[in-house]
């Protein structure tokens, strides 16, 4: 006798199949989205890594340095005729006429030996018309010597009196009425009678320093390695220490051929004229010099933190969409806050900026201060070119 089972133990195992069917079909997309997601986790930049936007856009390399005002022209007036200083005419800040009267001196010595030397020519010239039917060769010798002797006593009683060598402001006397007239030759140390100084032009040679301070200039030291970059002609922007806002442009006019060091720092000094002079400004006050030593336009750029290496050799970091990968780049003008890029990258490429620990920028990936882009993992102020943080942000292209 056969049994009929019932229908119903026929269907478990389609149900069973159905199940583990859509098993699997759910383990394999969880398995493909946990590949997916790895992927797209290694396009994108760990968490907290800033990056900023290849770009184009303007890049200027400058020099800077510290420098001082001084007069373009000076000029020292020593006494020619040692001897006690009997009047001074002028005081610091007067301004003088070329030839004008500045000290004198007492000339009491100095007319003496002019009497005396004339004396003496007198009886020299008697003597050669005596001899004048005999040998005369010595008396016409004896003569000249007096004559020259008597030269000699005029210009030192001349150099009794202290005269201006050229028109220009008083900016120091080394010197008092007392004192000696021949004591300043070597400057205010030499100075046995004191020292009126005006602040003028930092190193005084003579009794009276004199300045033309209608023709002022920057004298600075730069270093040794920014100096083979700098040449007469290049422009340059003054900036006053202590006058506010006060600017002035100018430009290289010489290079000191030869070193100076102090301390094992090795500088060259330069010299830049002025434009003009903003209100206030006066020898001896302190500024800072920016050169300008190269500029190119509509280049390829990227923020100069982002670049390592030197010399030929440079790389960078570049986000890609598998990661990140290090990548050799030819670099053009190295300027301050960015490098110009040859060849090794292409507009808006994404580089990663180094974590130098300067603080962060409104969403935590910017890089500030040092490297100077703003906000949002991008570069702030001066490069500026447009870049991309964490949150795909775009700086200003302030260097464009």
């Amino acid at each position: 006798m056969r049994v009929r089972l019932p229908a119903v133990l026929h269907r478990p195992p389609v149900a069973v199949n159905t199940a583990l069917a859509l098993l699997l079909l759910g383990g394999g997309y969880w398995a493909w989205s946990s590949v997916a997601g790895d992927s797209a986790a290694q396009a994108e930049p760990a968490r907290g890594t800033r990056t900023v936007l290849v770009s184009r856009g303007t890049v200027t390399a400058t020099v800077t340095a510290d420098g001082s005002i001084e007069s373009a022209t000076t000029a020292s007036a020593s006494f020619a005729t040692a001897g006690t200083v009997t009047d001074i005419r002028v005081r610091v800040g007067q301004y003088v006429k070329k030839g004008q009267l500045l000290a004198t001196a007492d000339p009491a010595a100095a007319e003496r030996a002019l009497k005396v030397a004339q004396a003496n020519l007198d009886a020299a010239e008697d003597a050669l018309d005596r001899a004048a039917d005999g040998d005369t060769s010595s008396a016409e010798n004896a003569v000249t010597q007096a004559e020259l002797a008597v030269d000699e006593a005029k210009a030192a009683v001349a150099g009794t009196k202290l005269t201006a060598p050229m028109a220009g402001t008083v900016v120091a006397v080394n010197g008092t009425v007392g004192s000696s007239s021949g004591g300043s030759g070597s400057g205010p140390s030499g100075s046995s009678g004191g020292q009126q100084n005006g602040g003028g032009s930092g190193t005084t040679a003579g009794f009276v320093d004199l300045a033309d301070l209608s023709h002022l200039q920057v004298s600075a030291a730069v270093a040794e390695a920014d100096a083979t970059r700098l040449k007469s002609g290049l422009a340059a922007t003054v900036t006053w220490n202590a006058l506010s806002d006060a600017r002035a442009t100018g430009k290289v006019v010489a290079i000191d051929p030869q070193a100076t060091t102090s301390n094992n720092v090795v500088t060259y000094g330069v010299t830049i004229s002025l434009d003009g002079l903003p209100t206030g400004a006066k020898p001896g006050q302190t500024v800072t010099v920016s050169v300008v030593t190269g500029t190119v336009r509509d280049v390829l750029m990227v923020n100069s933190a982002a670049v390592s290496g030197s010399g030929d050799r440079h790389n960078v970091t570049v986000v890609t969409e598998t990661g990140q990968e290090v990548r050799r780049v030819q670099v053009g003008l190295a300027g301050n806050q960015a490098y110009e890029i040859t060849s090794g990258l292409t507009e808006g490429d994404r580089v990663v900026l180094p974590d130098t620990g300067t603080g962060t920028g409104s969403n935590g990936g910017g890089l500030r201060g040092g490297a100077g882009f703003p906000g949002g993992g991008g570069v702030p102020g001066g490069g500026g070119f447009p870049g991309a943080g964490q949150g795909g942000r775009r700086t200003g292209n302030g260097g464009g």
